[in-house]
């Protein structure tokens, strides 16, 4: 294939020479529709995800940015934040909007408690917002943009937020709390009764994050009392002193990638949020999201896969779910050197060593040179999967790779020092997170500069399937004589181990 893409061309070219060019290039990508990723793509059925490109295909054109003139965006929007204010407990006083994904959700979320402790709190020029160190990167994300201090406080040994912890960072400049229900690294629910305790206490409002959990959490639960296992305490707005919430269309509501919610206890919330300006030459000028234009075709298909899918057919994916999660915990359960970190309360596993010096950063990059897409965690060292009810088709072969990596890594012990693993484990590790950060920008950076391009990727290790994808074959950033030292005093280790 050749460069064509990087320059307007004199003539256009034949619509049927790109469209094959396209497919081309999609062949390159993970092959989510073999379930062999773990997040990115959340997948439902062929059938549910061929009705929802045609939803998209007939608002394609529109735009949200003028409710006026399409007014069936704005009642498609309205019924999608409805739908989602019931699921999650909230009555009439509780009001949203619709985003373009859980980030957003997130960002709108803090600059509307930024906007409102402007309102009520005037004297605070360094607001804070409080976050145990599970919260998503949205909300460090939120802390660059709008200028505020994300003050990170530990967790529990159980992978929940601690109240004790967070009460403790509480000062004259806090304006909010965080809580995730469930939180995406480790899948678990934080105590959010408490931390709604502790946001009335002190009159500051708590924005619980469900944008993984939102359409997974309230059908698990209903799930936990069909079975009578342990009850999920309630995380949502039944919960006074829960102010604000999030919640992914695109993940668990299974819509076309663009769509999430944020929703407030108070239209004296949403006012923050909302922007216009009145004094422009152009005319006036109004948005109730970060965005302007917002494509109409993602608001469509929201509303057309939660009404598809109604309440009967979440609960059912949220049991398929969790019987094919089951079987993931099981199966990882099963060998000696793994185990499973906290007690998830939906489908999202972190999973690691328990053995100390066993590699699991090694392991990954085995899996993916069986062609699998995963996720790392740095705290502790893990690897992740968010599952869906296709990975059941693939479950016995993951668990036979992922016996084949653990194997493969014991009798190789020098493959943490290969592939990707150096690099993830200098990051986890290093002390001078300011270079790390510089080392991660200058990464990405790096695919937007003229040449562009994704670093390569390097041939597949012993025990790997030929032509399998992997990992890239050295560690960006890392310098040869650190990888040198690295596996000096790894051996030196072992050696005095034995």
């Amino acid at each position: 294939m050749n460069d064509r893409g990087t320059v307007l061309p004199k003539q256009g070219v034949d619509r049927q020479v790109l469209l094959d060019e396209m497919r081309v290039l999609r062949d390159g990508d993970v092959d989510w529709e073999g379930n062999r990723a773990f997040g990115l793509v959340y997948h439902h059925s062929k059938v549910h995800t061929d009705f929802i490109r045609e939803a998209h295909g007939l608002f394609f054109s529109t735009n949200g940015l003028n409710p006026m003139a399409f007014r069936s965006l704005q009642k498609m929007e309205h019924g999608v934040v409805r739908t989602t204010v019931t699921m999650l407990h909230g009555d009439d006083e509780v009001v949203g909007t619709m985003t373009s994904g859980g980030t957003e959700s997130i960002l709108l979320a803090m600059l509307t408690y930024r906007q409102y402790a402007r309102k009520t709190r005037p004297w605070i020029t360094r607001p804070e917002i409080v976050v145990p160190e599970s919260a998503h990167a949205a909300f460090y994300k939120a802390g660059e943009y709008f200028d505020m201090r994300i003050v990170k406080t530990p967790l529990q040994s159980d992978y929940r937020a601690d109240p004790k912890a967070m009460a403790a960072c509480i000062n004259d400049n806090t304006i909010g709390l965080v809580g995730s229900a469930a939180c995406y690294p480790y899948g678990v629910i934080d105590p959010i009764e408490d931390l709604a305790a502790l946001a009335l206490k002190h009159d500051l409002p708590l924005h619980v994050d469900g944008c993984i959990g939102g359409f997974m959490v309230p059908f698990v639960e209903q799930l936990r009392e069909d079975e009578r296992l342990s009850p999920i305490p309630p995380f949502d707005f039944r919960v006074p002193g829960v102010t604000s919430m999030s919640a992914d269309v695109h993940k668990y509501g299974y819509a076309a990638k663009g769509a999430s919610t944020v929703m407030y206890r108070g239209m004296k919330y949403l006012r923050c949020q909302i922007s216009a300006a009145t004094d422009w030459c152009g005319g006036v000028y109004a948005s109730p999201t970060l965005a302007g234009t917002r494509p109409g075709a993602a608001i469509a298909a929201a509303w057309a896969s939660l009404q598809a899918l109604g309440e009967d057919g979440l609960l059912e994916n949220a049991r398929a779910t969790m019987a094919v999660t089951r079987g993931f915990r099981d199966g990882i359960e099963a060998i000696p050197e793994l185990q499973v970190f906290g007690k998830p309360a939906m489908s999202i596993l972190a999973y690691g060593s328990k053995v100390k010096g066993f590699s699991t950063y090694a392991v990954g990059d085995f899996l993916e040179s069986r062609g699998w897409h995963l996720d790392r965690l740095q705290v502790p060292e893990a690897l992740h999967l968010i599952i869906n009810p296709g990975h059941a088709q693939i479950l016995d072969q993951y668990l036979a790779d992922l016996r084949d990596g653990v194997e493969y890594v014991k009798s190789h012990p020098d493959a943490a020092f290969e592939g990707s693993a150096p690099m993830y484990g200098l990051i986890a590790k290093a002390p001078m997170r300011r270079m790390v950060k510089n080392q991660v920008i200058d990464l990405i950076a790096g695919m937007y500069t003229a040449d562009g391009e994704v670093p390569d990727i390097g041939p597949a290790p012993e025990g790997a399937e030929e032509g399998a994808l992997v990992a890239p074959p050295s560690a960006p950033g890392v310098p040869k004589p650190v990888i040198w030292l690295m596996k000096l005093k790894a051996r030196l280790g072992r050696l005095v181990g034995a």
